[in-house]
């Protein structure tokens, strides 16, 4: 399941979990693409529930975009990242540091709360 809901003008929420084939990826960057038209210095939500790792063939759509997903990273300031597992929230974090103008918190799925909070400050 992918799902990207837009939240007034500097928000998106994802819910994400499964497996993505080439199909769903195509599906999922599409979504990403379209809600998140217009927004600067924004912010989103990163809901990561249990899932596989992406099809080979989702991989090959994802590098496939890769100017497309450049674009649609530098709309956002702040992502918050809620998982249940260690491994992703470290990767997140890790990820973030690798993205010039993206700050990417972690948080567990009972800080779900704190994570609207973290979005919301202001540095």
């Amino acid at each position: 399941m992918f799902q990207v809901t837009r939240i007034g003008d500097k928000r998106i929420d994802v819910d994400f979990s499964g497996k993505l084939d080439s199909n769903d990826m195509r599906f999922a960057l599409d979504e990403l693409m379209l809600k998140s038209e217009g927004i600067s210095h924004g912010q989103m939500l990163y809901r990561i529930g249990d899932f596989d790792m992406p099809t080979l063939g989702a991989v090959g759509v994802e590098l496939s975009r890769i100017p497309e997903l450049f674009r649609f990273v530098r709309r956002f300031d702040r992502c918050a990242v809620v998982a249940g597992k260690e491994w992703v929230r470290r990767a997140s974090e890790i990820e973030g540091i690798m993205i010039p103008g993206l700050t990417i918190k972690a948080f567990d799925l009972h800080e779900v709360e704190q994570a609207h909070q973290w979005l919301e400050a202001r540095s």
